[in-house]
């Protein structure tokens, strides 16, 4: 089955940073946003409680995935993987000056606190960025969603995704930055 098809933990879920692009067969895609700038381009896919993150420059590519199941997928061109535990930041330079920086934050509520942020999160993501809700996992009338914000700079690409889990009372938090080096225009191989 594709990933983001079926329910989603987050206790399930993985990072990966490829050092390459990831084909889009291995996932149920729910939405895709391509931003094209000068020095790069990016795609953006929600599948699921989760995303694909992919930014090009020249002829390499490197690709951000959260995913519930990376035995599946291949391990060629893996940089780095972890599973999502309270907070963590993670920085990786590559050979001639691309930088990718990213910090994660599983933020696990209280019942009194969560509705109150689910309300906040769910009226901010409508209006901004890339906003998919998941009907069908509602839980006590809370509807699980992906929301994901960017900023395409000339040089970098930052990326802001939350993923809300009303089952499990739990947000969890992303917020990436791929940089390429400004004096040069050099890639991350």
């Amino acid at each position: 089955m594709e990933r983001g098809q079926t329910r989603q933990r987050v206790d399930d879920l993985h990072f990966c940073l490829y050092q390459r692009a990831i084909h889009p067969e291995f996932f149920g895609i729910h939405q895709v946003k391509r931003i094209q700038q000068r020095k790069y381009s990016a795609e953006i896919w929600v599948i699921g409680l989760s995303h694909v993150v992919s930014l090009q420059h020249e002829d390499s590519v490197l690709t951000e995935l959260i995913t519930d199941d990376n035995d599946s997928l291949p391990k060629v061109g893996l940089a780095t993987s972890f599973r999502f535990r309270g907070e963590r930041d993670h920085t990786q330079s590559f050979s001639q000056g691309g930088r990718y920086l990213l910090s994660t934050q599983v933020e696990r509520m209280t019942p009194q606190l969560f509705p109150a942020t689910h309300r906040d999160y769910l009226h901010y993501g409508r209006n901004r960025g890339i906003f998919v809700q998941f009907e069908h996992w509602a839980h006590d009338g809370m509807v699980p969603f992906t929301f994901i914000d960017y900023d395409a700079r000339d040089s970098e690409f930052h990326v802001h995704a939350f993923h809300v889990f009303p089952e499990e009372m739990t947000l969890l938090k992303t917020q990436s930055i791929f940089e390429i080096n400004a004096r040069r225009d050099d890639d991350w191989s």
